[in-house]
């Protein structure tokens, strides 16, 4: 079992997930390329709520192919294209990441190659 490590002796986690997370020896990583809010037909929903779920839905397949599924993740780094998608995107993201939560990094960013997606998403997964 992975442990997370939130010292008491810093400031919480502005929101949920983990200041860190420890994987134990002999588990296997799985490293997630940032994933878009798009689906296997191409179409792109316009809000970061939906754009987060595909995220999450395309990251699910990707860790299927090697045995693992959205509980395996042990950190997430996203990126959202401005403030007003913080809310939207924490929520929905919440729906998908169990306890403890993964270590996580957000961050605003300009832009990505297609001026629709609002967000993007990259994990790693651990599993025995």
């Amino acid at each position: 079992m992975t442990k997370a490590l939130t010292p008491d002796s810093i400031a919480p986690p502005f929101a949920r997930y983990s200041h860190a997370v420890e994987i134990p020896a002999g588990h296997r990583l799985v490293v997630c390329s940032g994933q878009l809010g798009i689906d296997s037909q191409g179409d792109v929903p316009p809000d970061v709520e939906s754009q987060t779920r595909l995220c999450f839905a395309n990251i699910a397949a990707i860790l299927g192919e090697a045995g693992m599924d959205l509980s395996h993740i042990v950190r997430i780094n996203a990126f959202v294209t401005g403030r007003e998608h913080l809310p939207g995107y924490m929520k929905t993201r919440d729906e998908f990441t169990g306890s403890p939560p993964p270590a996580s990094t957000l961050m605003i960013v300009s832009g990505f190659a297609r001026p629709e997606f609002v967000v993007e998403i990259e994990v790693i997964a651990s599993a025995p």
